[in-house]
């Protein structure tokens, strides 16, 4: 199957969508997917079943099942990561008295209110603000998880009192890092990563990579310096953030290509020869992730 990026661009997605033409074949519309392994970026929902479907019908499939986009989407992975991980709380009453608190929906947050509709104080403004979320249009049709507030390493403060931390996006497939990026791209100051961030994504990866294929790891540094998972996310639904378009599709083409290729090869009967890894490690290295 060739890999194929399906699209849904917007005003804010223009650039991306242009780089993503330089390493893919990429559409518009699914009724031009044939024989393909398809990659959506920004088009996978909110009928992520029913284009599952439509693209077996044309022999075609996505590069997340249906099964693994809602391991990420329904907040599974956690027991995967528990120890990774602030303490999160998946019916209100289990959240115990104390605090403070962040109140969210298992995919969705609304982080630029962040003094009135995520973070809580205690476990009543926690009620309260789950409350709220309840009737917000992005996030009522998603269930509300309560997670310990863990102070973060702040770089600088947003609107509303959003504490904006030393936090990065990881891009992954498979078992490998595609790309990397300060997360705030409103931020006027950047952050630092450190091996040991780096290290935690690993360590994520191989906690995760057998449920899930293409997906996103946030990891933040806390005020005391440890480095923790905020969250996952599906990879094709989530935001570049500070990562560089080209680094994230050169690699995700290299390494799909050659998935693709591998599979060619087992369905004839071949057998990989060593140096086909190592040629592949080579072409996922074009562009060197910078570790300073």
């Amino acid at each position: 199957m060739k890999p194929t990026i399906l699209f849904r661009k917007d005003i804010d997605s223009e650039e991306e969508f242009e780089i993503a033409k330089k390493y893919f074949n990429v559409v518009e519309s699914r009724m031009e997917i044939k024989n393909s392994l398809v990659i959506p970026r920004y088009s996978a929902l909110p009928f992520y079943k029913e284009l599952e479907n439509d693209l077996e019908y044309n022999n075609s499939k996505l590069i997340n099942s249906y099964k693994q986009h809602k391991y990420i989407a329904d907040f599974e992975y956690y027991y995967d990561i528990e120890d990774l991980t602030p303490k999160t709380y998946f019916k209100l009453d289990e959240v115990p008295e104390g605090g403070p608190y962040v109140v969210k929906g298992k995919t969705n947050s609304r982080k630029f209110d962040w003094n009135t509709m995520m973070f809580a104080k205690d476990r009543r403004r926690a009620i309260e603000v789950a409350c709220d979320l309840r009737k917000d249009s992005m996030i009522q049709q998603q269930d509300i998880i309560v997670r310990e507030f863990v102070p973060l390493a702040k770089v600088e403060e947003g609107v509303n009192g959003l504490p904006m931390s030393n936090e990065w996006r990881f891009f992954c497939l498979y078992d490998k890092i595609l790309s990397y990026g300060f997360y705030w791209t409103i931020a006027e100051i950047e952050g630092k990563l450190e091996e040991e961030g780096y290290n935690l994504v690993l360590k994520v990866i191989e906690k995760v990579k057998d449920n899930v294929n293409f997906f996103v790891v946030d990891i933040a540094q806390k005020e005391t310096g440890e480095w923790i998972v905020v969250e996952l996310n599906d990879g094709q639904m989530s935001g570049l953030s500070n990562n560089d378009p080209d680094v994230l599709y050169n690699n995700l083409a290299a390494l799909t290509q050659y998935q693709s290729a591998q599979s060619i090869r087992k369905r004839l009967g071949w057998k990989e020869l060593p140096n086909e890894q190592q040629d592949a490690n080579i072409i996922i290295n074009l562009y060197q992730l910078d570790d300073d």
